[in-house]
C-alpha cells in the first residue's frame, strides 16, 4: 500500500544504537551498585529510559530520576555518538523523498538528542519534522501515541495523508494502533518477528529493499 507520510522511529530502525545505549546505562547501573553485562542490555533498547529502569530494575520514581541523570552524564557527552546508520537507509530516505513522501521521525528518545543524532550522521536533511519526548519524560508516560499524534499534526492536521509508523519494537505498533494508522515493523533492529506478531504490526519486513518496496 502507498503511504504519502513515512514515521520513522530512531534507535534500531535507522541508526544502530547499541554500544552508546548500553554503555550509558551501565554506567547509571554502577552508581547504585549494580555491575550488569553489556550484551544483558539490549533489552532497554527502544522502550521509553524512565520504563526501562522501572520495569527491568524495580527502581522507585526518585531512583529513577537519578539514574537518568547518571545515564545521560555520559550518554550527552560521549554515548550519543557510539552509534552508526544501518547500511542502505540514507538512500531509501533520499528515494522516498524523491518519490514525494514525507518523512519525520518518531522516537521515545529526547528530542534533543534525537536532533543532535540525526545532525551528526548528516540524516536530518531527510526529515520534515522531529517528535520526541521531553527531558522530564512526559510525553511517553502513556506510549507513543502522543509523539505519533504531534507529528500528524504537525505534518497533516485534518488527516487526509495515509500515513505509517516504522520501528523495530512493540512500542512503535501500539502506538499506530492506537492512533489508527497502519504500522511496520523492521526485523533489524532490536525487536522480533514473533514480537511485531504478538502486537498486530500491520506489516513485518527483513531488509531496507523490501520495506522500501512496501512504501513506495
Amino acid at each position: 500500500m502507498p503511504y504519502n507520510i513515512c514515521l520513522f522511529d530512531l534507535d534500531g530502525t535507522l541508526t544502530d544504537p547499541m554500544k552508546g545505549i548500553t554503555k550509558s546505562f551501565k554506567y547509571a547501573l554502577s552508581a547504585f551498585g549494580i555491575h550488569e553485562e553489556i550484551e544483558n542490555l539490549t533489552k532497554i533498547i527502544g522502550p521509553p529510559l524512565r520504563e526501562s529502569f522501572k520495569t527491568f530494575y524495580s527502581f522507585s520514581d526518585s531512583d529513577t530520576e537519578k539514574a537518568v541523570k547518571k545515564y545521560r552524564e555520559y550518554f550527552a557527552v560521549t554515548g550519543l555518538y557510539e552509534n552508526e546508520v544501518y547500511p542502505k537507509i540514507p538512500e531509501i530516505l533520499q528515494k522516498l523523498k524523491n518519490n514525494g513522501k514525507i518523512l519525520a521521525v518518531v522516537t521515545n528518545k529526547a528530542a534533543e538528542y534525537a536532533n543532535e543524532i540525526l545532525k551528526h550522521f548528516s540524516l536530518d536533511g531527510y526529515f520534515e519534522f522531529v517528535s520526541g519526548d521531553d527531558m522530564d519524560g512526559s510525553k511517553t508516560k502513556n506510549g507513543k501515541q502522543e509523539l505519533i499524534n504531534i507529528a500528524l499534526d504537525a505534518l497533516d492536521p485534518k488527516r487526509k495523508a495515509t500515513a505509517v509508523m516504522i520501528g523495530d519494537r512493540k512500542h512503535d505498533i501500539i502506538g499506530a494502533k492506537d492512533v489508527g494508522i497502519d504500522s511496520i515493523g523492521v526485523t533489524w533492529g532490536y525487536g522480533s518477528n514473533d514480537e511485531f506478531v504478538t502486537v498486530g504490526s500491520t506489516w513485518i519486513v527483513d531488509g531496507v529493499d523490501e520495506l522500501y518496496g512496501l512504501i513506495k
